[in-house]
């Protein structure tokens, strides 16, 4: 194994019926050398990022030698990128990295023609096939609900996703999504900066190194309004982009309405013209 793989643990943990590559937060926090206490920086952050218990993470009490408990947070390793993502920093870069690498791996088909280094059960053995057995037609129907799921996605991607639009028309379209604070949730992801930096005057978008021609493009324009000209960017949302937006609304993370009736449902006709 890599150095790359040896930053930080990853483990296998069971979240909402599925094995999910996890990561200890504690080792995330120490990793990120962050300078709050750790239960005050899980805890906020969850609040902050509206992360879902055992969807991002679970918790499990662990028995200490010296006595007493403590409570660990296993995370996604989605929930790791953006935490690390949201620090801002090169640790924070670093750590997001390593993620990301991680997943490459972990989805890279095994090569090796060897039984036993891709293990394979022993047919021989009636129980040990009937484990076998029964282990894959679950993920065989597991696996038929994720395609399912992702059929209907791209299903609704290809309804709502038009090339050029901005992530505040692709999200009119999302029932519920409160539109006047998209672009300061992507702030918050760090996908956009405000340009401007005057709290008096309206933003000037700008999209991140990070997140520009992945997720976000810009196009450059000029406003003309009774007090001049200023340079503008239009923000030009990426299917990539529109991918992750739509995926952040089935996970409940975008602004919401206060009136919003719970439903997840889409309307390709109410788009910003």
């Amino acid at each position: 194994m890599s150095k790359l793989h040896q930053l930080i643990t990853i483990e296998t943990k069971n979240i909402n019926g599925g094995l999910i590559q996890t990561v200890n937060a504690r080792d995330l926090h120490a990793f990120l050398e962050i300078k709050s206490r750790f239960n005050d920086w899980i805890k906020n952050r969850i609040k902050e990022y509206n992360f879902i218990e055992n969807l991002d993470f679970i918790t499990l009490t662990k028995n200490l030698v010296s006595g007493g408990s403590r409570v660990d947070y296993h995370i996604s390793l989605d929930m790791a990128k953006e935490l690390s993502m949201v620090e801002r920093n090169e640790k924070g870069k670093q750590a997001r990295q390593y993620f990301i690498e991680c997943e490459r791996r972990i989805l890279q088909p095994k090569l090796s023609n060897d039984p036993t280094t891709l293990g394979l059960p022993n047919f021989l053995n009636p129980a040990e096939s009937a484990i076998a057995w029964a282990a894959q037609h679950k993920k065989v129907q597991l696996l038929g609900v994720q395609v399912q799921q992702l059929e209907t996605e791209i299903d609704s991607l290809k309804n709502l996703f038009q090339v050029g639009m901005s992530p505040v028309q692709f999200c009119k379209q999302l029932n519920g999504v409160n539109i006047n604070q998209v672009n300061l949730f992507l702030e918050s992801r760090n996908f956009l900066y405000d340009a401007k930096k005057d709290i008096s005057k309206a933003h000037v978008w700008r999209v991140h190194s990070y997140a520009r021609d992945t997720y976000l493009t810009e196009s450059p324009f000029i406003m003309t309004n009774d007090y001049g000209q200023r340079q503008c960017y239009k923000i030009v949302l990426l299917k990539k982009g529109a991918s992750w937006l739509y995926h952040q609304y089935l996970k409940s993370k975008l602004p919401m309405k206060k009136d919003w009736n719970g439903e997840f449902t889409h309307d390709k006709y109410s788009q910003v013209a």
